[in-house]
């Protein structure tokens, strides 16, 4: 029996007892409120059962919900077995935890030798499936034992299941070392020999701070073992991918306050299954670990938290850092069930667990000496993804970053959110400044620096584009099926939750929107409260400053502009007006472009040539012809 250690629940009693307990905390995030969006007394699953009554089972094949469904079942019911696993891989896509002793209405447990009929029979199944399987563990209950196995699919050579880990914290609390010692293999000095290898600017090797958002990967095989092997200092991404089924990517954010809008992208573009909160157990909750938490609650990204150098932190310290931890997390604005991991059972039953979105496992490591980095690797092998693929849907490809290669011409990276892309496909990019969408031909796939044939709803890719300056690409614009008929739009209505700000919002009000890799400044047009304070909701409609964008319906989005934060979900889409009425410089220039055209200009006339003979000094002609050309060129190209 696990013992509970700072207070934190028994893991062993959360899985007897599947109904939460009622949680209440001390100190509250973000002013106490609710930025998980879930219930309190929503229950956390136990395990994954594949078994259960929603599962769709046929009535007529007696005991297949049963325990003891495996040990001897005719040729119906290993049929109907082999099929039940066979949608629930699919639906993990990939892979999927298996418990043998459990059933409906049944006791747990099995006798020794019921459990390896039950044994032999999974086996049978998943050499029939080509699956590969994994024994995670073994625990005795009344009636006997219970098992989990991993299911794992053997995929192509080209392919690999993928979970991108978002790794947020305050600034020092040692992100970017943990990443090279998971991603390496080698433990850090304590002087900052791991995080080296992942520094991509000069200034951050200097200052030992990220500034940018980096990737690195951590690949596992079908058992379950790591696979990146450094050479040289140096990792091959190919041969990582080549070797792995499944490959962990992780975004490196900034913990620095001043690269915060880095970070918010980095959330928001990058399209992250989890986060990963890192705390330094000497500094504890300090800075930006509150902020990057509420963020992550926010966009209902599901947290686990990583305590790091716990080899040079005493004993009380720790305990405190563990404690307050421990109230954050069960407040108000959280309502998390905080869980200390520290053996192998526990990893496996916070990784089943985890998808509730409930529990929130913590981890301590040591990055100096490695203590429980195994622990959190094996987390991370268990992790599935939280992206569905919709395959049948229209592709919709979000742009996080532009390249431009030497011999191959300009490349675009993202993730796919639905459907299917292939080599020489046809999409839809844009929306360009007047909002149009130009068909581009795809050259090439890479994911992760291999070549690939075709990428699927959920993964990560970069695309070669043919004929297309890079200089005409921004991060934010989309590629997208034709089916969808794209439109873009300058304005769209939000509903919006203030959690800080100062003093009071209003109308003609500015701040920077995030919406998926969208990033740009947006004022408010309208709203239905005339003034908005902390804690305050409204309905709110925005309008973009300089480019339209593409955007859907019910997408999360983020309004900062310096401490001043707010969430939202957009309610409205505004399919844009003619481009030139959106901007006051446009519709100056079409106006004076026609006043020159028309009789009705002929009163300013007398007027021109003293505005051209003031600017014939050196400071250049400011409202004469340069702007009457751009404005008659806009409007020709408008027409």
């Amino acid at each position: 029996m696990l013992q509970p250690l700072y207070g934190f629940p028994n893991l062993q009693l959360l899985e007897d007892q599947v109904q939460c307990s009622e949680m209440a905390g001390a100190l509250s995030l973000e002013n106490g409120f609710n930025l998980s969006g879930d219930s309190p007394d929503e229950p956390i699953e136990n395990g994954t059962n594949l078994f259960a009554p929603d599962s769709g089972a046929d009535m007529d094949i007696p005991m297949i919900t049963s325990k003891t469904a495996l040990i001897s079942p005719n040729n119906e019911e290993y049929e109907y077995i082999l099929e039940t696993i066979k949608e629930r891989v699919e639906e993990g896509q990939g892979e999927t935890i298996y418990e043998l002793g459990t059933g409906e209405c049944d006791t747990p447990g099995l006798k020794l030798e019921d459990m390896e009929a039950s044994i032999a029979t999974l086996k049978s199944i998943s050499e029939t499936l080509n699956y590969e399987i994994t024994k995670l563990r073994e625990r005795h209950e009344k009636e006997g034992l219970v098992t989990e196995f991993l299911l794992r699919k053997t995929l192509d050579l080209q392919d690999f299941m993928e979970i991108r880990v978002a790794v947020v914290g305050n600034v020092d609390a040692g992100k970017s070392t943990l990443l090279g010692v998971l991603t390496h293999g080698d433990l850090d000095n304590g002087r900052g020999l791991a995080r080296m290898k992942l520094f991509r600017h000069k200034h951050e090797m200097e200052s030992g701070r990220t500034s940018s958002v980096g990737n690195d990967i951590l690949g596992f095989d079908l058992q379950g073992k790591v696979v990146n092997k450094s050479e040289h200092g140096h990792l091959d991404w190919v041969k990582i991918c080549e070797q792995a089924a499944k490959v962990i990517t992780f975004i490196d954010l900034a913990g620095h306050e001043k690269y915060l809008k880095t970070t918010v992208f980095g959330m928001t573009g990058h399209v992250p299954d989890f986060a990963m909160l890192m705390i330094g157990a000497n500094m504890g909750i300090v800075g930006m670990t509150k902020e990057h938490l509420g963020l992550a609650l926010a966009l209902q990204v599901p947290v686990f938290v990583v305590v790091t150098k716990i080899d040079m932190c005493p004993a009380n310290v720790l305990e405190d850092t563990l404690k307050l931890l421990q109230r954050i997390l069960k407040s108000p604005g959280c309502r998390k069930m905080p869980v200390l991991v520290q053996n192998a059972d526990d990893v496996v039953c916070s990784a089943t667990n985890f998808s509730s979105e409930r529990m929130c496992p913590i981890f301590q490591v040591s990055n100096v000496t490695g203590q429980n980095i195994d622990l959190l690797k094996m987390f991370l092998n268990l992790l599935s993804t939280r992206v569905k693929c919709n395959l049948g849907s229209p592709p919709e490809f979000q742009i996080d970053d532009t390249f431009s290669v030497p011999g191959v011409g300009t490349v675009v990276s993202g993730t796919l959110l639905q459907g299917l892309v292939k080599l020489n496909d046809t999409l839809l990019l844009g929306p360009d400044p007047l909002g149009q969408f130009q068909p581009m031909v795809i050259k090439s796939i890479h994911r992760k620096r291999m070549p690939v044939k075709e990428v699927r709803g959920g993964q990560t890719a970069s695309f070669s584009l043919k004929k297309v300056k890079r200089s005409a690409i921004r991060k934010g614009m989309v590629m997208v099926s034709p089916r969808l008929n794209p439109q873009a739009c300058w304005e769209f209505d939000s509903e919006i939750l203030v959690l800080h700000h100062p003093t009071t919002i209003s109308v003609k009000y500015q701040a920077m929107v995030h919406v998926g890799s969208v990033r740009q400044t947006a004022t408010i047009i309208t709203m239905t409260s005339e003034h908005l304070r902390t804690g305050d909701k409204a309905q709110v409609r925005f309008r973009f400053i300089k480019n339209p964008e593409y955007l859907r319906s019910n997408m999360r989005m983020v309004f900062r502009e310096g401490r001043t934060k707010a969430i939202g979900t957009i309610t409205k889409l505004y399919p844009q007006v003619r481009a030139v009425a959106q901007n006051t410089r446009q519709q100056r220039a079409q106006k004076k472009a026609q006043e020159q055209g028309h009789p009705g200009g002929a009163a300013q006339e007398p007027q021109k040539p003293s505005k051209k003979r003031r600017g014939t000094g050196k400071g250049g002609n400011r409202e004469g012809e340069p702007e009457d050309m751009n404005g008659s060129h806009e409007e020709a190209g408008s027409s």
